[in-house]
């Protein structure tokens, strides 16, 4: 993946821990497939209704998404729902290179920018499309418009546009 582009939902929320990205019940499922329609069900946040995740590629959210316990299977029901990329202030250090590991993008922002981005783009249907190669991504949504920078290491890029680990190491190795 070097772009895509998506619907964006957001969650005013920090510390969405693992249990409430996927459900713990839901961790004896065999496939990906299988817990993506549980994704975000336990989820506590007023005005949130798990259907609003449908056709959204983008999550947009506050300070450490995916703390908790160290499971895989977060990532993995984000991917079933065809959610690309997490932007946030701050990540629990494992969720985050889950996300690259399974070729996801989770992307880091000053808790400032997330403000703007909550003020000028919540509660309006938005669009992002992100572009690994230039590092930005853009936000539309009713004739706004605005593009950010983002950082990401040259490995954690690759395991990306890899499409995670496996497929990096199958490449590479």
């Amino acid at each position: 993946m070097n772009s895509f582009s998506g619907k964006v939902l957001f969650l005013n929320r920090s510390d969405i821990n693992t249990d409430e990205i996927i459900p713990a019940k839901y961790l004896t499922e065999i496939s990906k497939e299988a817990m993506a329609p549980h994704l975000l069900e336990d989820l506590v946040l007023k005005g949130f209704d798990p259907a609003d995740i449908k056709n959204c590629q983008v999550v947009v959210t506050r300070d450490n998404f995916g703390c908790g316990s160290s499971r895989e299977h977060a990532v993995w029901a984000l991917e079933a729902n065809d959610i690309r990329l997490v932007i946030a202030p701050s990540f629990a250090r494992i969720f985050r290179q889950n996300t690259y590991n399974c070729g996801l993008l989770a992307v880091e922002l000053a808790a400032d920018e997330i403000d703007q981005i909550f003020n000028e783009f919540a509660g309006r249907p938005t669009e992002l499309t992100a572009d690994l190669n230039t590092n930005t991504f853009t936000l539309t949504a009713e004739g706004r418009k605005k593009t950010i920078d983002f950082t990401i290491s040259g490995f954690d890029r690759d395991l990306v546009k890899a499409g995670g680990w496996v497929e990096y190491a199958d490449a590479n190795y």
